[in-house]
């Protein structure tokens, strides 16, 4: 049975806590005639449940609602976009949500008291900025690892679920770098440089083809032109993870795990955009690892690590990099990380000049300082291949589309 557009909404509205507020319309009539008249691209409003009477619409922001302050009852969203019903003037934070649909199937009623409206394109940016906040220190030696500005700062790059990607580069601020179509790709990594030019670059597999391109950094969080690296073929690996440096050479390197054998490859780089030929160094059991990380040097030894995340148990474990192979696994930790959705490594996040490990929750999450979906942690390397307990940085790591 389909699930109406306002149930879907609420199920959203419980998801992060915001049920209490009353901020989503609900209990939608059978459709007047009226409600045919809101025109396709326009959002609609009328001062009556059942949608009759004189109509209110617009297609752009509205900072005051003029006359019809507080009057909205019967709306309908013809947009593209989300339209956001502000309880206060010039969008004041509190709004609720009407999801884009252009063939005007479905409305509603207004609830709560809206004096502003706004369109934006995607749910989370009606209560929050487009991306989240991030912030790290100034580090020793950043750049070429996690680092795609070269200030020495850890940064991030985060997908929107309008397929937008943003570029965090540790001070709190963001810059949109994608301007869409980046939801294409069904995998997303980075670390290092392949093409040799000393900037940090990105690798994406997009999904309806299997074909593998590398985006060259800009060295200023940008990416320039793509470049086919990878025919076809590459939904055949369940998952990639741009490592760094494991053969020795100076050069960034790929492995990816091969869905049907569990078997994992590594696919050193050339330093010149390209990947060689593949080396096997696991015979199986990969795809018992729901998640694979690139996390840098975490025992000190000059060589980069793998972490790897066991499904069916929950435990981590660090894979020590030796020269073009992986040493014997250590435990490092005994359960409970399937209560976290992505692990991130961006090399040094403290400035003490250790790897260390970032996560994301899912809605299972219980920490002190936040629960659910969206919590953002620190795991601050020890130096030593373990890592101390995770400390909360951020709440606001929801409603997007994937982080790397």
């Amino acid at each position: 049975m389909r699930v109406p557009l306002l149930r879907r909404l609420a199920t959203l509205a419980t998801t992060l806590g915001l049920t209490s507020l009353g901020l989503l319309g609900a209990g939608a009539a059978p459709a007047q005639a009226a409600i045919s008249d809101c025109p396709a691209g326009y959002f609609c409003a009328w001062k009556t449940d059942d949608g009759t009477g004189t109509m209110f619409k617009t297609k752009t922001n509205v900072a005051t609602l003029g006359a019809w302050d507080n009057t909205f009852r019967a709306v309908v969203n013809r947009t593209s976009k989300f339209a956001c019903l502000h309880d206060e003037p010039d969008y004041g934070p509190s709004a609720s949500i009407w999801a884009p649909d252009p063939a005007g199937t479905e409305w509603g009623y207004a609830h709560g008291d809206p004096s502003s409206v706004s369109f934006v394109a995607t749910e989370r940016e009606c209560w929050y900025p487009s991306y989240p906040g991030w912030y790290a220190p100034t580090a020793p030696e950043a750049a070429g690892f996690g680092d795609l500005n070269a200030d020495l700062r850890a940064d991030v790059l985060v997908r929107d679920k309008a397929g937008r990607l943003w570029f965090l580069p540790g001070d709190n601020t963001g810059q949109l770098v994608g301007r869409g179509g980046w939801n294409a790709m069904n995998a997303l990594v980075r670390h290092g440089d392949f093409t040799g030019d000393g900037r940090e670059d990105v690798i994406a597999r997009k999904a309806s083809t299997g074909e593998l391109w590398l985006y060259p950094g800009a060295g200023t969080g940008g990416l320039t032109t793509p470049r086919l690296i990878g025919r076809g073929g590459w939904n055949a690996m369940s998952s990639l993870t741009a490592y760094g440096d494991l053969t020795g050479d100076g050069r960034s390197d790929l492995l990816a795990v091969e869905r049907a054998t569990g078997k994992l490859w590594l696919y050193p780089g050339t330093g010149t955009g390209y990947l060689g030929a593949r080396k096997l160094i696991g015979n199986g059991g990969w795809n018992a690892m729901n998640a694979l990380v690139g996390i840098g040097d975490l025992n000190s030894d000059g060589r980069a690590d793998l972490i790897a995340r066991e499904k069916s148990t929950g435990r981590l474990w660090l894979y020590p990099g030796r020269s073009g192979y992986l040493g014997p696994r250590e435990l490092i930790g005994r359960g409970g990380w399937n209560v976290m959705d992505t692990l991130l490594g961006l090399g040094d996040v403290t400035g003490d000049g250790r790897a260390d490990l970032v996560t994301t929750t899912t809605s299972s999450y219980v920490g002190e300082g936040c629960r659910g979906v969206g919590c953002l942690l620190v795991y601050e390397g020890r130096g030593t291949g373990t890592l101390y307990p995770g400390v909360v940085v951020g709440d606001d790591w929801h409603g997007l589309n994937g982080f790397f």
